[in-house]
């Protein structure tokens, strides 16, 4: 019997991700969180977190929830998701000439209704950005919402000098640890 699956995401990315592994959602829903961190707050405790509350705001019954969010981070510092060109000026400008964290966590609530979760951290290291690589992508609007500032699948992919760990995660889903929970959900 086919198991029901509903993601609690409106990102079109995280459902371009379960596409490729062959997962097409039978649902998708949308979750309305507080994302802001906690006083102290690590960036790996806020992306497991954030995807643990987004699966259990969901409250389907019969189905399998899944959930994910994606924290960027330099040291303890959390980047936000840019939502102004100011903003995104700001994370683009700590990002250049350096490596970062990429924290995804994954959260799959069974049909028990108990969740199991997995956190991937990926290090990114980016090349030095001159003006033109920020304006440039300033006025590509891609920036718009993303965490970091950027969107590693998109334009901001020619300043990635490097990535160790899971390039999926960075753009918002890691497909190996996501498969395992589902395969391993009764």
């Amino acid at each position: 019997m086919k198991r029901c699956l509903v993601l609690a995401s409106a990102s079109p990315r995280r459902l371009e991700l379960l596409r490729q592994i062959g997962i097409a959602p039978d649902a998708i829903a949308s979750t309305e969180i507080d994302e802001a961190p906690l006083e102290g707050e690590t960036p790996r405790m806020l992306a497991l977190r954030l995807a643990r509350a987004k699966v259990e705001a969901i409250t389907t019954t019969g189905a399998l929830v899944l959930a994910a969010d994606t924290v960027v981070a330099i040291g303890r510092r959390i980047l936000p998701k840019a939502e102004t060109e100011a903003e995104a000026r700001a994370c683009l400008a700590l990002l250049s000439g350096r490596s970062h964290r990429v924290c995804t966590g994954v959260a799959l609530k069974a049909l028990d209704g108990s969740v199991r979760d997995r956190l991937v951290e990926t290090r990114v290291a980016f090349k030095r950005l001159s003006r033109a690589d920020v304006d440039g992508y300033i006025r590509s609007g891609e920036w718009k919402g993303k965490a970091g500032g950027y969107a590693v699948q998109g334009l901001a992919g020619r300043f990635v000098a490097s990535i160790v760990g899971s390039y999926s995660s960075v753009v918002g889903l890691p497909l190996y640890e996501t498969a395992n929970l589902i395969e391993g959900a009764s």
